[in-house]
């Protein structure tokens, strides 16, 4: 060996190793440049990294610069373009017009090592989605979505939130875990077939599990991570999103071998219950996807879509409502007179409460809560707009750009329920509300997550003032943008409208 590196000429040997970065720089370059004379054009990306930095420093400031690129822009993550949708014309020509071109979802390294394509929400298209979708929408719809037995959980939930938050009376508060409580409760009983209490700690420590998942699916460290996977074997905060990962699928498991044990296949119970049926049904079918990795993965799905989103923009509705104190009494004060203090809201109401239904679409459609909607990917090769699109291409709606459009809101910039109201005060709705996203991956949950949303907000404003504690520094309008767009916590006061009146 010491010969070796005796003749070794170290000069030589750092000549070409310096020949060899440059040439890969020029490479590079040259790779960059093609890509970017044959997408549309875009924010300027750097060498390895694209766009990175400027999502990493200001994610929200680069996604609404988007729009001035045109109707569609380019957008690079590490050395991968993206294409972004900025207006709500050329999304529906990809997602509905195109919806099976459009509907796939790219495998990025941090999900692949968490689900391995198998549930819903980021599963590849294909017959294993189709498959679990079918059966997820089907089943929610035996137990009650869209109908009145969902809309009467969602009232008797909306009860003990409104008890719950009473303890608190008077005091300052953090409203969060007993939002994400209720919220979650309803997808609880339809999944697991019951509710869990506020004090308990066991299910506080789950929504803190998704809590923390979520944070880190939009932060930096997933971001490093999707470029470097190989990153999953050393320590990080990486591995706190495995364990979390893993701690969820435990809870998934246990109840499911609970189920097991009291399985009455002619009696069931909840959705558990009906996919330990069709396992068993389609045992001797070999194309069928129904096995525990699925059912585990396709429940977390609805766990996490069923909370989540919905527990998030409630909390955006309370920081507007204390933002906002004449629309939160216009509110109040058309809920009371037409249900008064006693009954509480049913979806038959809406129509009577014409400025409370336009606020509460104003809060999703101003939270924006998943500003570029969920990654699509194209199944096949296509074109759009002039432009070709090979197989594999990751495309985002750019729903913050469609939901504040000035050519279509009245008041895109502003917290306005007059959005939704036309000149005679009715409701009326506007093709660019869109926070569900559309075509073939529209949200699953959206029938239940617009009952939610509309019952516990009008049940909330019917019984309850809400406004910021004495001296509390200005309200954080702008939140923590990851995977979702979170506001940052915050303590409220709450009061009973009836004791007031």
């Amino acid at each position: 060996m010491e010969s070796i590196l005796r003749y070794l000429d170290w000069t030589s040997v750092g000549l070409a190793l310096l020949g060899g970065l440059v040439s890969l720089v020029l490479l590079e370059i040259f790779r960059l440049n093609s890509l970017r004379s044959r997408n549309p054009p875009g924010p300027k990306p750097l060498l390895f990294v694209g766009n990175m930095p400027q999502f990493m420093k200001d994610r929200m400031a680069l996604i609404r610069s988007m729009p001035k690129y045109g109707e569609m822009c380019t957008v690079y993550l590490g050395r991968k373009p993206m294409i972004v949708l900025n207006s709500v014309q050329i999304a529906k020509e990809a997602f509905i017009q195109n919806g099976t071109i459009f509907s796939g979802r790219p495998i990025m390294p941090v999900t692949r090592w968490i689900n391995k394509g198998y549930g819903i929400v980021m599963a590849t298209y294909g017959n294993s989605w189709r498959q679990q979708r079918r059966f997820a929408l089907h089943t929610l719809r035996d137990f009650g979505l869209g109908k009145k037995s969902v809309e009467e959980r969602v009232a008797e939930e909306a009860r003990y939130l409104i008890k719950e938050m009473l303890k608190q009376e008077g005091k300052a508060f953090y409203p969060s875990h007993p939002i994400m409580n209720s919220v979650s409760n309803i997808i609880c009983s339809i999944v697991f077939g019951d509710r869990f209490e506020y004090d308990d700690r066991r299910f506080a420590k789950l929504l803190e599990i998704i809590n923390e998942n979520i944070r880190f699916l939009g932060s930096p460290v997933s971001q490093v991570f999707n470029l470097i996977p190989f990153i999953k074997h050393f320590r990080g905060p990486h591995q706190k999103f495995w364990h979390n990962v893993h701690s969820l699928k435990k809870f998934i498991f246990e109840e499911m071998e609970e189920h097991k044990k009291t399985l009455d296949p002619e009696n069931l119970r909840d959705f558990i219950d009906a996919y330990l049926v069709e396992m068993i049904k389609q045992e001797a079918n070999e194309d069928s996807t129904f096995h525990e990795e699925n059912m585990v993965r396709s429940t977390i799905d609805l766990f996490i879509a069923g909370t989540e989103t919905t527990a998030n923009t409630l909390r955006w509705g309370l920081i507007y409502m204390m933002d906002h104190p004449d629309v939160q009494e216009r509110c109040h004060e058309e809920i009371v007179r037409v249900l008064g203090f006693d009954r509480f809201p049913s979806m038959d109401d809406r129509a009577k409460l014409p400025y409370t239904l336009a606020t509460v679409h104003e809060i999703q459609r101003y939270a924006n809560i998943v500003p570029l909607g969920v990654l699509h990917e194209t199944t096949q090769a296509t074109k759009l707009r002039g432009y070709h699109l090979p197989q594999g291409t990751i495309v985002m709606p750019n729903l913050t750009a469609i939901m504040a459009d000035k050519d279509h809101w009245k008041y895109p910039n502003t917290f306005n329920p007059e959005n939704f109201l036309d000149e005679k005060g009715q409701f009326c709705k506007n093709d660019s509300f869109l926070p569900f996203s559309l075509g073939p991956r529209v949200c699953l949950g959206e029938t239940l997550a617009r009952t939610e949303l509309f019952i516990f907000f009008t049940s909330l404003i019917q019984r309850l003032k809400f406004s910021w504690p004495l001296g509390a520094p200005p309200s954080d309008t702008y939140g923590v943008v990851g995977a979702v767009r979170s506001n940052l916590p915050f303590k409220t006061i709450c009061r009973s409208r009836e004791t007031m009146h």
